[in-house]
């Protein structure tokens, strides 16, 4: 095999695909990465980290650099909109003995992919090109031909294997012809953020909190300088997006959630559709998906992001040990298996029943369902299980045990 070929080409410069190609780099695999955009993104939605993600970005440096700016939530909330007094607290420091990250961990994701970037360019086996567009890739017994655009010229990349990692649009997905199976959900999300303080009026740093007509989460984030909140809602489809977003709309808004006698410092607003969709197979010969190229899911839980980059450690070792020789093919399915079985029993499972849950409608189903939460916050050992599972150590676990 000669040196081009040897190596294995990622497409998709997001954090999965950097974590893909500095693992592998790291690991002694010569990596191309081609990214279509001209630099790193900035993505307004990503930004909790679960502990399951931190311990597997630990080993190269990147959970260090993230705790430089980043904000450590033990304590999160389920709330009840209509009803203030229903609250479930949790402590994440239930689990302390499980994890040398007991806690939620809040940091922009496009705060994440320069941290990631940068040790990745310092890795001699990695190289990564912007401003490339993945177009098509063709298998052999041997290897992949991967055909891609670069400043308008047609460029094609031998290597032993592709990654796909760019994105829920996935060209990578679309070429190797996978099914992407599931539905989009009927709303649009609204994220918004302001400087305003959510808990000196009684909120965690990370809060969801239910409501028939319309849920709310709420997240402290590290921002510039000083933190600020990221708001998420869900809107109607029907309703334009420049009437849901006019400043009056989004500050009416904002007093309807929290009354206070000044206007709120509106720094931005975006929307975005969800999916829940997963690709039927993770793996197509010497083609492997991951992130939002596999699997996607809406917010409620902060699934997304996190199981990507799972998905990212658990397919390193496996890849690197085919690659190295010192592991046979049929490695690859066991990643396959694994993190299908992980996306499909945990990340679907919870992000569809959370989105249910919060958006209940009859009093007397969501009356016991927040006693039942209540109840089971107040108790450790409910508590423990509860948070195992939330906190997508569970998940992990779950993978673990496919053969």
């Amino acid at each position: 095999m000669n040196a081009a070929r040897e190596r294995v080409i990622v497409a998709g410069g997001g954090p999965v695909g950097l974590m893909t190609a500095l693992g592998l780099a790291h690991a002694g695999v010569p990596v191309l990465l081609i990214e279509q955009e001209p630099a790193l993104t900035i993505d307004l939605r990503a930004g909790s980290y679960h502990p399951p993600t931190l311990e597997a970005m630990a080993p190269y440096g990147i959970t260090d650099r993230m705790m430089e700016t980043g904000i450590k939530v033990r304590h999160w909330q389920i709330r009840d909109r209509k009803n203030p007094e229903w609250i479930a607290n949790w402590d994440l420091g239930l689990i302390a003995d499980l994890t040398p990250y007991p806690y939620r961990f809040h940091l922009e994701q496009h705060k994440l992919t320069p941290i990631i970037f940068d040790f990745l360019r310092r890795e001699p086996l990695a190289e990564v090109q912007f401003r490339a567009r993945f177009v098509d890739v063709a298998q052999t017994g041997e290897g992949v031909r991967v055909t891609y655009e670069r400043d308008g010229v047609m460029e094609v990349a031998d290597g032993a294997y592709l990654v796909g990692a760019d994105g829920g649009r996935s060209n990578v997905r679309k070429a190797i012809d996978m099914p992407f199976e599931g539905f989009t959900w009927d709303e649009r999300f609204m994220v918004i953020s302001t400087s305003f303080d959510f808990q000196t009026i009684g909120y965690a740093k990370n809060a969801y909190i239910a409501d028939p007509d319309q849920w709310v989460t709420l997240f402290q984030m590290p921002g510039d300088g000083s933190p600020y909140w990221r708001i998420v809602i869900p809107t109607d489809i029907d309703v334009p997006e420049e009437v849901i977003a006019a400043p009056a709309a989004v500050q009416a808004w904002l007093q309807n959630f929290a009354p206070r006698s000044e206007p709120y410092d509106v720094l931005y607003n975006s929307f975005y559709r969800v999916h829940q969709r997963v690709a039927r197979n993770f793996r197509s010969g010497r083609v492997l998906l991951a992130g939002d190229s596999a699997h996607l899911n809406n917010p409620l839980g902060a699934f997304g992001l996190n199981s990507g980059i799972q998905d990212a450690a658990n397919l390193i070792p496996k890849l690197a040990a085919v690659w190295h020789g010192t592991a046979p093919e049929s490695l690859l399915d066991v990643y396959d298996r694994q993190r299908h079985t992980a996306t499909v029993e945990h990340v679907q499972a919870n992000s569809i029943a959370n989105k249910k849950t919060m958006e209940l409608r009859d009093p007397e189903l969501r009356r016991a369902h927040f006693e039942e939460l209540v109840r089971t916050a107040n108790t450790p050992e409910l508590a423990r299980r509860y948070l195992i599972n939330s906190s997508m150590i569970a998940a992990v676990q779950r993978a673990a045990e496919v053969a």
